[in-house]
């Protein structure tokens, strides 16, 4: 009876440790094809700390930048304007003024909105403030490849990356239109140099000096258990690492492959891999903005592949509430995406972006937990009455398909 209970026993432990074992060897394979197709070691000893929503990311922000002590960049596509934009230029200028160096690096295209009392109140106080491309000094090529990268770096320790941008519509927590629904992370680790090198790169291109004598250049202590590899994507002529990224992740995908975007408006090749992808057996869930979206055109350009994909059995749904801007990406349960890339072509072809590629169960549960969540709040698109849609929307999809490559 002993040797019975004892065997029972056995196996009912063993299915658990080979579902780790079977984890483990999904997020080594997985870590593999990354380094070697992309050339960018992980690193291990990663703490990662999701924050949904305004009323956890942006309180977090702040409390990082007012703890600094040597120094600070920040570098956003978006800074608008409410109280939130002059939170940020308060505590940026207040550090600068005690001596901490602070660097501002902001999109010339999409931050153009800021108040320009709050960058003559950064400006006073010792903050650098550079702009990346300002459209009327460029030529129209140039003009079109934009710093769409979101990261806060604070003593070489921590960093931050994800969808949000300095402004009100990310307040609160998503419970209307007026508070937009986003991710963003909290990095301590090795991986923060990686996001520190985002920065650094688009800071090159503005700004005379790289570093100076408040840059410690410190190592990083072993801040938790997740593996963590940081991918930059730059406008150039070609195939990107960025589009290498996504492929590898829908090309490894054996159960199901997640997608949280804010715009979907990618080229015949990746709504070709989408659909391969479902056919093989993947569960393919995307989950996109609904009725409120601040690019109506990328929309229609999104939903002009709706048919092939439904056809495929990607399953595709809209956000309700409020505008659904967060890029995420999870895979088998193992792994996820968490960046400013969206599934368009002008994250994947022609801006600068930054995205993490996390190894880590408890991290993608979480981002999964959040993704069941916004599927509760958002309305299955039916491919029988999608096939029904009124021609009015068909044409509107159609007139946008000259500009697909911008959007």
């Amino acid at each position: 009876m002993i040797s019975d209970n004892t065997s029972a026993g056995t196996a009912r432990g063993s299915a658990p440790e080979a579902a780790r074992s079977d984890a483990a060897d999904r997020e080594q394979r997985l870590r593999r094809r990354l380094e070697r197709l992309i050339g960018i070691a992980a690193t291990e000893g990663n703490e990662l700390r999701r924050l949904r929503n305004g009323d956890e990311i942006f309180p977090a922000m702040l409390d990082a930048i007012r703890s600094a002590e040597h120094t600070i960049d920040l570098m956003t596509f978006v800074y608008w304007r409410g109280q939130i934009a002059r939170d940020f230029a308060d505590a940026l200028a207040e550090r600068a003024r005690a001596g901490v160096r602070v660097r501002l690096l902001l999109d010339g295209f999409g931050a153009k909105e800021i108040e320009q009392r709050l960058l003559d109140l950064m400006d006073d106080a010792g903050v650098q403030v550079a702009w990346f491309r300002k459209p009327f000094w460029l030529s129209p090529f140039k003009q079109n490849h934009r710093c769409h990268r979101k990261a806060l770096v604070v003593d070489e320790q921590i960093a931050f990356t994800g969808g949000v941008g300095i402004a009100q519509e990310w307040c609160g927590d998503a419970r209307g239109p007026a508070e937009w629904r986003d991710t963003h992370v909290r990095l301590r680790g090795p991986a923060v140099d990686g996001v520190a090198a985002a920065f650094a790169q688009n800071w090159a291109e503005c700004h005379d000096e790289l570093f100076d004598h408040h840059d410690r250049f410190t190592a990083h202590p072993r801040a938790g258990s997740s593996v963590v590899q940081v991918v930059r994507g730059s406008a150039s002529i070609g195939w990107q690492d960025m589009q290498t990224l996504i492929r590898v992740m829908l090309t490894s995908a054996e159960e199901r492959f997640r997608l949280a975007t804010a715009y979907f408006a990618p080229d015949a090749y990746f709504v070709d891999l989408l659909c391969r992808t479902a056919r093989r057996g993947v569960r393919v869930e995307i989950l996109l903005p609904g009725p409120y979206t601040d690019q109506r055109a990328c929309q229609l350009a999104g939903q002009h592949h709706y048919t092939r994909l439904l056809e495929a059995g990607v399953s595709i749904r809209q956000y309700q509430p409020t505008m659904m801007h967060a890029k995420i990406i999870t895979v088998d349960s193992v792994a996820s995406l968490i960046g400013s890339t969206n599934f368009n072509r002008r994250s994947m072809d022609h801006d600068e972006e930054v995205m993490l590629a996390v190894l880590d169960e408890a991290f993608t549960a979480e981002l999964d937990r959040d993704f069941e969540e916004d599927l509760r709040r958002s309305v299955d698109i039916d491919l029988a009455r999608w096939r029904r849609r009124a021609p009015l929307q068909r044409a509107l999809e159609a007139a946008v398909l000259p500009i697909r490559r911008f959007l």
